[in-house]
C-alpha cells in the first residue's frame, strides 16, 4: 500500500526587513516634501502665473490669475535693479569670503600648535560670534557705527582724531562685510580646526626630525591637508554671500545708503511683500537658486578636477 508523501509548504520571506529601512526613512522624507521639495515647486508654480487685471480692476472678477509663461523671467533677467544687486552682492562677498576664510584658517593653526594655551576658552570665544543671531548681530554693530552713540566716536573725538563715518557710500561695504567676518568666522574655524585634528601626530613628529619649522610644517602639511574642509567652508561662504538679507535690511533705518532692493533678496522683499507682485518675486527667487546652484557645482567640479590632478 503506497503512502503519501507531504511536502513541506513553502514560507514565505519575511517582509518585516525589507519595510523596515523605508520606515526608518518615511520621517525625513516626509519633512523633506513639506519642508523643501514642496515649497520649492510652489515657488516655481507661481513663478508662471500672473494676475490679469479687467478695467478699473474693481469688480469681484476684475482680478484673476492666469498662466504667464516665462514672462516673469523675461522681466527677472532685464531687471536693472536686480543686476544692481547682484553686483553689489560680488563686491560684498570679495571682501568678506577671503577675509572670513584666511582668518578662519590662522585661527584654527594657532590653536592647533603646540605652543597654544587656554585652548578651551580660545575655541569658544571665538565661536561664540556665531551663535548670536544675524539680526541681533546686526544691531548690536549698527549702534557701535552711529557716531551719536557709538563708544569708539566719543574716544576718536576726545584724542582728537577724526571720526569716520562707516555708513557713507565709501565704508558701507566694509561695514556690512565686518557684521559677517565677525559672525561667520568662528564657525568655519571649527570646521578647519576638527580637520586638522584628524592629522596623525606622527606625521609632525617626522616632519620635526627631518628639521621643520612649524612655519613650514603649517604651510607643507596643515594647509595642503585641510584643503577639502577649506573647500567645503568656502563652498558655505558662498551660498551665504548670495543670501545676505538681515545685516543690511536691519541696517537700512539708520541710513541711506542703503536701498530697498540693495541685495537679491531685499529686491524679492520689496517685489512680494512691498509692491504684492508675489509672481515676479517667485521668478526672481528661482532665478537666484539657480545662479546659486550653478556657480556652486561649477565651483566644485573644478575644484574635483583639481584635487585630483595634484594627486594623480
Amino acid at each position: 500500500m503506497a503512502t503519501a508523501t507531504v511536502r513541506p509548504r513553502k514560507r514565505g520571506r519575511p517582509s518585516g526587513p525589507r519595510v523596515a529601512p523605508y520606515g526608518f526613512l518615511a520621517p525625513a522624507g516626509i519633512l523633506f516634501a513639506l519642508i523643501f521639495a514642496l515649497p520649492i515647486g510652489y515657488a516655481v508654480y507661481l513663478s508662471l502665473r500672473k494676475v490679469e487685471i479687467k478695467g478699473l480692476g474693481l469688480g469681484k472678477n476684475a482680478r484673476h490669475e492666469v498662466w504667464a509663461g516665462l514672462s516673469n523671467y523675461t522681466g527677472v533677467l532685464s531687471d536693472h535693479e536686480l543686476f544692481a544687486g547682484a553686483l553689489r552682492i560680488l563686491g560684498y562677498g570679495a571682501i568678506v569670503v577671503p577675509t572670513m576664510l584666511g582668518l578662519a584658517l590662522l585661527f584654527a593653526l594657532m590653536l592647533d600648535s603646540k605652543h597654544t594655551r587656554a585652548g578651551g576658552f580660545s575655541r569658544l570665544a571665538i565661536f561664540l560670534p556665531y551663535a548670536v543671531p544675524g539680526v541681533v548681530a546686526a544691531l548690536l554693530w549698527g549702534f557701535l557705527y552711529l557716531p551719536t552713540v557709538s563708544p569708539f566716536t566719543y574716544l576718536l573725538d576726545k584724542l582728537g582724531l577724526p571720526e569716520p563715518d562707516l555708513f557713507s557710500s565709501g565704508l558701507l561695504f566694509g561695514s556690512l562685510a565686518n557684521i559677517a567676518v565677525w559672525g561667520g568666522t568662528g564657525f568655519n574655524m571649527i570646521v578647519i580646526y576638527t580637520s586638522l585634528r584628524a592629522i596623525s601626530p606622527d606625521i609632525y613628529e617626522a616632519a620635526r626630525i627631518d628639521g621643520a619649522s612649524e612655519l613650514q610644517i603649517a604651510l607643507r602639511i596643515k594647509i595642503p591637508t585641510v584643503a577639502p574642509a577649506l573647500i567645503l567652508t568656502f563652498f558655505f561662504s558662498v551660498i551665504a554671500t548670495f543670501q545676505v538679507f538681515s545685516e543690511p535690511t536691519t541696517l537700512k533705518p539708520l541710513t541711506n545708503a542703503i536701498s530697498t532692493t540693495w541685495s537679491p533678496l531685499m529686491k524679492v522683499y520689496q517685489d512680494a511683500f512691498v509692491r504684492g507682485d508675489i509672481y515676479s518675486a517667485a521668478a526672481t527667487s528661482v532665478v537666484i537658486a539657480i545662479v546659486t546652484l550653478v556657480l556652486s557645482f561649477g565651483f566644485l567640479k573644478a575644484a574635483n578636477s583639481r584635487t585630483d590632478q595634484g594627486a594623480s
